[in-house]
C-alpha cells in the first residue's frame, strides 16, 4: 500500500489546495458585496464612535483628510533626505540640518553631519585595530561597533528612553554593575600564587601606581592650555588610565566624571592592547644588559590553604583600611575565593567564561555608545589620550626604577624587567617582561616572577581608585 509520502506526484493534494483557495476568494468577494448593506444596518443600531475606523468605505482613510497628498517627486525627495549620505552632508536634525544639543557639562553644541561621519570612521578604525591588528579584540570590537551604532543618522540607538545602547549604558555601564562583574571574572581567572610565594614583588605593583598620581599633576598643568579645563574629579578619571585597568577606569569615571567615560575607557583599553609596543623600549632604555640577564630563583610551592586564605585576608584588610576600595577588591577576591576553594567549580567556570564574556560584550557596547562628537571631538579628549599615555609610561618606568632600588638592599636580586609588569594589564604585561628577558637569555624565564607584580598591580589600581573616590567622590 502506497502512503502519501511515497507518491512522487500527489496531484490530488495540489487540486484540493487550489479549490480551497478559490472558495476563500469567493467568500471574500461575497462579503465585500454585502458589506455596504451590513454597514448601514449597523450604523442605524450603534453610534459612530463605536465603529472600527476601517469600516469607512468613502475612500478616505480616517484621520488622514488633512495630510498632504503624496506625489512621486515628494516621495523620492523624502527617500533621499532620509539616507545616511544626505545626513552626513547636511546633518541628522529633524529638518535635515545640523542637530542642536546640550553637552553633559551643560553647554550648547551643534553636531554637524561630517562629525558623525568622522565618528563612524573612528568606530571602523577601532574595529580594524581589534580584528586586523589583534589589539584587545574581545573589547575593541564591541567598542568599535558601539561607536558606529550610536553615530548612525536617524537610528537613535543611543537616545533615551528606548535606544538599545542607552538601555545598556544605563543598565550597567553608567553605574558600578558591569565593572564589578568583570572584577569577579578576573578574580576567578587569576592565580595569586606567584605573589604569595614572593610577597616583596607587591612593592613593584604599588610602585607602578605612582604613574596614576603623577598624572594628576600633569593634568592640572594642562589646564593652562587654551580650550582645556579639568577639575579634580576629571583629572582622577584621566590619571587612572596609568593603571592599565579597563574595568577600574570605567568604574571611577562613572562615579567621578561620567561625561569622560568613553574617552578614558577607549584610551585605557588601547594602551592595554599596545603594551607589547609601548613597554619594551622603556624597559630597554632604563635597564643595563647585566640587569636584564639577572636570573631569579624558582618560586616556592604555595599551599592550597594559603591560596584560600589570601583573598579573605585581602578583603578584610580593604574593609578595615580602605572601605571605598572594598567593592572592587571584594568582587576580585570573591571571584578568586570561588576559584581556590574548589567546591563550586560550576560557579568558577561560569565566572571565567560565560558571565565575563557576556558582560564584556555589553560593557564594551555601552562604552562605544558614549563615543559621540560632543564627547570626543574636543581639545580635552586629545589631552586625555596624551596624558593617558604619559601615565602608562610613568607607571612602567617607576616599576623598573623601584626594582633597581630594591636590588641595592636585597641579597637575591630582582630582574628589573619584571618591574614593568606592575601595571595591571594581566597577563600581557608579565608576558612582555618574559619576552624581553628571553631576547637576552633564552633560558631566563621570567613569566611566573612577573605575575607577582602583575596581579599586585590589579590590587594596587583598585586601591588607588578607592583613594580617589574617598577623597574626591563627595
Amino acid at each position: 500500500m502506497n502512503m502519501l509520502g511515497e507518491n512522487k506526484k500527489p496531484m490530488w493534494v495540489a487540486k484540493a489546495c487550489f479549490l480551497i483557495l478559490i472558495g476563500a476568494f469567493a467568500f471574500s468577494f461575497i462579503g465585500a458585496a454585502f458589506a455596504p448593506r451590513a454597514q448601514a444596518q449597523t450604523q442605524a443600531a450603534a453610534s459612530a464612535d463605536e465603529l472600527p475606523s476601517f469600516r469607512n468605505l468613502s475612500g478616505i482613510i480616517p484621520n488622514s483628510a488633512n495630510l498632504p497628498k503624496v506625489s512621486l517627486g515628494s516621495f523620492l525627495r523624502n527617500i533621499a533626505e532620509t539616507t545616511g549620505i544626505y545626513a552626513f552632508i547636511n546633518g541628522s536634525g529633524p529638518d535635515g540640518t545640523p542637530r542642536n544639543m546640550t553637552t553633559p557639562a551643560g553647554f550648547p553644541i551643534t553636531i554637524f553631519g561630517w562629525q558623525e561621519l568622522l565618528m563612524v570612521a573612528v568606530g571602523f578604525l577601532i574595529i580594524y585595530l581589534g580584528a586586523a591588528k589583534n589589539f584587545e579584540p574581545l573589547l575593541l570590537l564591541p567598542i568599535g561597533f558601539g561607536t558606529v551604532f550610536v553615530n548612525i543618522p536617524f537610528a537613535a540607538m543611543g537616545e533615551a528612553p528606548h535606544g538599545m545602547l542607552h538601555i545598556i549604558y544605563e543598565g550597567g555601564v553608567g553605574n558600578e554593575f558591569f565593572p564589578m562583574i568583570i572584577f569577579m571574572g578576573i578574580g576567578a581567572m587569576t592565580d595569586f600564587g606567584p605573589l604569595i610565594a614572593n610577597p616583596k614583588t607587591a612593592i613593584l605593583g604599588a610602585a607602578a601606581q605612582f604613574g596614576v598620581f603623577a598624572t594628576l599633576f600633569f593634568v592640572s598643568i594642562a589646564n593652562y592650555l587654551p580650550g582645556v579645563a579639568f577639575n579634580l574629579k576629571e583629572a582622577c578619571s584621566v590619571a587612572i588610565i596609568g593603571g592599565a585597568d579597563g574595568p577600574t577606569t570605567i568604574y571611577i569615571a562613572a562615579k567621578l566624571a561620567p561625561h569622560l567615560l568613553a574617552t578614558v575607557a577607549v584610551a585605557a583599553y588601547s594602551y592595554m592592547a599596545l603594551v607589547p609596543i609601548i613597554q619594551p623600549p622603556i624597559m630597554k632604555l632604563l635597564t643595563t644588559k647585566h640587569e636584564r640577564l639577572i636570573r631569579m630563583k624558582q618560586l616556592r610551592p604555595v599551599s592550597r590553604t594559603e591560596k584560600i586564605a589570601f583573598p579573605l585576608v585581602v578583603f578584610i584588610l580593604s574593609i578595615l583600611l580602605i572601605p571605598s576600595a572594598a567593592p572592587l577588591i571584594g568582587c576580585l577576591m570573591f571571584g578568586n575565593f570561588i576559584r581556590e576553594c574548589g567546591i563550586v567549580d560550576r560557579l568558577s567556570k561560569t565566572m571565567q567564561n560565560e558571565l565575563i564574556n557576556i558582560v564584556s560584550i555589553f560593557l564594551s557596547l555601552g562604552v562605544g555608545s558614549q563615543m559621540t562628537p560632543d564627547r570626543f571631538l574636543n581639545p580635552s579628549s586629545l589631552i586625555i589620550v596624551v596624558m593617558g599615555l604619559a601615565a602608562f609610561a610613568i607607571a612602567t618606568a617607576t616599576g623598573i626604577f623601584v626594582a633597581k632600588l630594591m636590588n641595592i638592599f636585597l641579597k637575591e636580586k630582582i630582574n628589573p624587567l619584571i618591574g614593568s609588569a606592575g601595571v595591571s594589564a594581566v597577563p600581557m604585561a608579565a608576558r612582555v617582561s618574559n619576552k624581553v628577558g628571553l631576547e637576552y637569555d633564552p633560558g631566563n624565564f621570567l613569566l611566573m616572577h612577573a605575575m607577582g607584580p602583575n596581579v599586585a598591580g590589579v590590587i594596587g589600581t583598585a586601591i588607588a581608585a578607592g583613594v580617589m573616590i574617598a577623597v574626591y567622590g563627595g
